[in-house]
């Protein structure tokens, strides 16, 4: 999917998920792999995550590494 194919706002009950990979990039995609990216620190990740239209509970962020897996 390309970034102007992303809806201006995703639908209510979709996460975005927020966390690091193992090779410390930060990644935000929604938890079922259609759209994210890649980040260089945790703040472009989390702004990332509010402009596609998340409010603080539609992010969760992980402790646990997290990869950048799109279909």
């Amino acid at each position: 999917m390309k970034l102007d194919e992303l809806p201006s706002r995703i639908p209510s009950g979709v996460r975005v998920l927020v966390g690091r990979t193992r090779r410390g990039t930060w990644v935000a995609r929604d938890q079922n792999g259609r759209f994210g990216g890649l980040f260089v620190n945790r703040a472009q990740a989390l702004k990332y995550a509010r402009s596609i239209g998340q409010d603080s509970e539609g992010i969760v962020e992980l402790v646990q590494e997290i990869e950048l897996d799109i279909f």
